[in-house]
């Protein structure tokens, strides 16, 4: 077994075995026959807002678990929310358009058991981070599209949305993640079409049509190689007139709120993200 290989499955069996902090609780249910992870405030609010939320991992790798170390647990503890994180088909399993599919069903889910998770309907939010995030803008055009789940907001942070380079996923040797790993990603998960126009269900970042979504938030860092079609998205938003924000920060690291949550930078993002969540969803 090659070190790395061996690394990659003891952070995978670290990531199965998170349990969530003693102020939340956690359920698993089959969507089908995808595993999910409900998690919610062991102290339950009347009328909280319901989330879905997309993990992240390039398409091709993650996992439901990380929904503990992410931005969703912050809305739990601070506002009440419910979430749900699906443990989604990953494009080494099935490519496009399993994922997408599979998140919507999790949508579906969370809207028709609003009532008995304690969600207000009119508060469904869908978010994610990295692929996770790409999913999110995915399944609110989705939504948008089918016209019978509105949704309220969206928060893709640091979205994975364009398979073709941009100036800053071009040649960007970041940490985290860099161009050879998102060339990967996308090949797996669009398998022939990789470099070809696609469906904006699969590729988001080919949506001639931003009429009607969701307003948004994100933030993003400058050196890594999602920074410019984060922009790209956010000015499409604001130009279809609907309400998007995104903050910047001076970092090459991929998800730097989730690895290095202790920085100061990382402390200054999930504050605002915090902040942003309190006005957009009240």
């Amino acid at each position: 077994m090659s070190t790395k290989l061996e690394k990659v499955r003891k952070l995978t069996a670290i990531m199965q075995n998170m349990k969530p902090a003693d102020d939340v609780i956690a359920d698993k249910v089959r969507i089908g026959r995808m595993p999910t992870l409900i998690v919610a405030p062991r102290n339950p609010r009347p009328a909280a807002p319901g989330v879905l939320w997309i993990h992240g991992g390039g398409y091709i790798t993650g996992m439901k678990e990380m929904v503990y170390i992410s931005r969703a647990m912050d809305l739990v503890r601070q506002y009440g929310a419910v979430v749900i994180s699906p443990g989604y088909r990953l494009a080494w399993q099935r490519p496009y358009p399993a994922a997408v599919n599979d998140c919507y069903r999790a949508l579906e889910y969370l809207r028709e058991h609003a009532a008995e998770l304690g969600v207000n309907p009119a508060k469904i939010i869908v978010g994610g981070e990295s692929a996770g995030g790409g999913l999110a803008v995915a399944v609110c055009m989705m939504a948008r599209d089918k016209g019978k789940i509105p949704v309220a907001a969206q928060f893709p942070l640091y979205p994975m949305i364009s398979n073709l380079d941009t100036t800053s996923s071009r040649d960007n040797n970041g940490k985290i993640w860099n161009t050879r790993r998102n060339h990967f990603g996308w090949k797996m998960y669009l398998r022939g079409k990789a470099k070809q126009q696609v469906s904006p269900y699969a590729a988001p970042a080919w949506q001639d049509d931003y009429c009607g979504l969701p307003p948004a938030y994100t933030f993003v860092g400058d050196g890594e190689p999602f920074y410019i079609e984060t922009l790209e998205f956010v000015e499409n938003l604001r130009c279809a007139g609907v309400k998007a924000e995104v903050d910047v920060y001076h970092t090459n690291v991929h998800a730097f709120d989730m690895f290095k949550p202790d920085d100061e930078m990382a402390k200054q993002a999930i504050a605002r993200f915090d902040e942003k969540f309190r006005e957009y969803v009240g």
